[in-house]
């Protein structure tokens, strides 16, 4: 489906689908400037999956548009939705989309929302990845950092340690809340596969006194 059809559906079908209570109440929640329209994130998922439906879209083209031309913050997410469809999962050619979506997004939820894109990325291309991160976790923008190292968030068995020292050590004295929540949520995740490489890391690093307390929360004693 060309953009110029799945773009206008998906915006009525949220618009539609508005809760302006909701909508006000989201906006508060985020702090964002943003116009909210009260879709939650499912039912936002569930629009993008019955508009694709109908055929195969250009993903990298609508879901550029929609995150460009938004006037609410979910048509970012619904841009988000279309990148998570399994015909865009995996798709090298979407990383600089991925990196504008950060870079522009420039706030957690919309952030945390390309991490998953990332990880397939990484998954399917650790060779052309593996740089890019390295990259990011030492980029003056800290969506960049917080981005490198949530980025194998949910790798489990695959995660790449190496990397996921790397680029929680180049950001180990950052000052930024959102990089330092973002190192211990990174090492909380690994504490499902292998905790006893992150108890070892810990012990090894010296880090944020918040980062260190979200990365051991769920140690086994």
């Amino acid at each position: 489906m060309a953009a110029d059809d799945l773009v206008p559906e998906v915006r009525a079908a949220l618009r539609a689908a508005a809760d302006p209570a909701r909508g006000r109440g989201m906006q508060a929640y985020l702090k964002t400037a943003e116009p909210c329209l009260g879709v939650r994130l499912p039912e936002v998922r569930r629009i993008v999956r019955a508009a694709a439906e109908k055929a195969p879209p250009d993903v990298e083209s609508a879901a550029g548009r929609l995150w460009r031309e938004a006037s609410a913050r979910e048509e970012r997410h619904a841009a988000l939705a279309l990148t998570g469809l399994p015909v865009a999962r995996g798709d090298l050619s979407l990383l600089p989309l991925y990196r504008e979506m950060i870079t522009t997004g420039a706030w957690w939820d919309l952030v945390d929302g390309v991490q998953p894109r990332v990880r397939d990325l990484l998954l399917a291309h650790p060779a052309q990845l593996r740089p890019v991160l390295q990259g990011w976790a030492r980029s003056p923008d800290r969506w960049l950092r917080r981005s490198a190292v949530i980025a194998q968030l949910g790798a489990r068995e695959r995660t790449d340690t190496a990397l996921l020292a790397e680029v929680v050590e180049v950001n180990a004295a950052d000052p930024e809340v959102f990089v330092r929540k973002a190192i211990g949520w990174a090492l909380r995740e690994h504490t499902k596969t292998d905790p006893d490489w992150v108890r070892r890391f810990l012990a090894e690093h010296e880090l944020s006194p918040l980062s260190r307390r979200e990365a051991a929360r769920h140690l086994p004693s």
